[in-house]
């Protein structure tokens, strides 16, 4: 106790002793008040006690950095030298531009937006030559992939191959497709262009005649973003776009063909983990038979071969040679399943992942659930 305490508790004693009874209530109210202080001060030490312990124990951790997103280079930064193959074998560095712009994108032949925008690239080639600019694509996969590709959709630029391990340091870390604009020094010109909007928005840019540069583009030449490709899947409503491809084995098989059925048509990809996982279920499907179960794949055939077989598929698996069919159904992910009713319409929005697939499935595959399922839908 501190001493003015001790003055009042003698105090009060001294009263008792005289009789007065109301004493006793002071005393007993002094002596809790002195109480509640006393417990603070317990507590109060307390916590510095575990706060002190607490930064003891920090700082012998050791200090974890926290990562960081790759950033872009600057304009005014060079992209740094390379030397990389072409299709045709042979090693191109930067040098092989010193003196023109050039426009660089970063490309994987398996990118389904890269080959989205494919087509527009190659008509838009000659504008660029003409303003300057030398289109290349450092390009993921190997020759014969990236020959495909130009051939199917006239790209006649420059081509580089670069390895998965080692991609060009600019681009490391970086999706598909991102461009830069270089200048005649190799120096970044405009900023970064990630995503095939930007790219191709870049390119259009970068193709149309100073005079003009500003002018609005022709409604053919909108920008994709403004374009009406789908790219999150068709809605339910939507009649199912048709195809005809070949089977596995060469056999050649139509949508149409499977009007009058249900069928749960699947986009797979063999080097697809989720879609392997998948793929006991798929088989399953097929043989319960409540569906028509028909698996669009990507790639090359003996692969999907080897897949169907594994997995002992008792159902058509038809390739397309990119993603033209992906495209058409507005979506480039892998796997991706729609439900598709007797007259060719899809009746539930695209289902993405093995759950919601089949979950899909199951939902197909009960009774009554069909009439449920196209209530209310207006075809498009």
């Amino acid at each position: 106790m501190d001493g003015v305490a001790l003055v009042v508790l003698f105090v009060l004693l001294g009263l008792l002793a005289l009789g007065h009874a109301a004493v006793w209530a002071i005393l007993v109210q002094v002596v809790q008040q002195q109480g509640r202080i006393l417990l603070r001060l317990d507590e109060s030490a307390q916590n510095a006690k575990l706060h002190a312990d607490h930064s003891a124990r920090n700082d012998l951790l050791p200090m974890v950095p926290v990562p960081t997103p790759p950033a872009a280079l600057e304009v005014g930064n060079p992209l740094g030298d390379f030397q990389l193959p072409d299709l045709a074998g042979r090693l191109v560095d930067l040098d092989a531009w010193r003196g023109q712009r050039m426009l660089i994108i970063h490309w994987n032949t398996t990118c389904g937006f890269c080959e989205l925008i494919a087509p527009d690239l190659a008509r838009l080639e000659p504008q660029l030559e003409k303003q300057g600019v030398h289109l290349v694509l450092a390009s993921y996969g190997d020759a014969d992939a990236n020959r495909r590709l130009a051939q199917e959709y006239g790209l006649a630029c420059s081509i580089l191959l670069q390895p998965d391990a080692q991609p060009l340091a600019a681009f490391r870390q970086l999706g598909t497709p991102v461009a830069y604009v270089l200048d005649e020094a190799g120096c970044v010109a405009e900023p970064l262009a990630s995503g095939a909007d930007a790219v191709l928005d870049l390119a259009r840019a970068l193709a149309a005649p100073k005079a003009n540069a500003r002018k609005p583009l022709l409604p053919r030449e909108r920008p994709l973003s403004e374009s009406r490709i789908e790219r999150n899947g068709l809605s339910a409503g939507t009649l199912a776009p048709l195809f005809n491809l070949p089977d596995i084995r060469g056999t050649r098989v139509s949508l149409e063909s499977y009007r009058g059925r249900r069928v749960l048509l699947v986009f797979t990809d063999p080097h697809c983990e989720p879609c392997d996982a998948m793929a006991p279920d798929l088989a399953r499907l097929g043989r319960e038979g409540t569906l028509s179960v028909l698996v669009v794949g990507r790639g090359d055939p003996q692969e999907n071969r080897r897949k169907a077989e594994q997995f002992e598929f008792a159902f058509p698996l038809v390739l397309q040679k990119g993603w033209e069919v992906s495209r058409a159904y507005g979506i480039f992910a892998t796997p991706v399943g729609y439900l598709i009713d007797e007259q060719g319409v899809i009746v539930r929005d695209v289902a993405m992942g093995r759950e919601a697939i089949v979950g899909l499935a199951e939902m197909g595959s009960a009774a009554g659930a069909w009439k449920e399922l196209g209530n209310g839908r207006a075809v498009r």
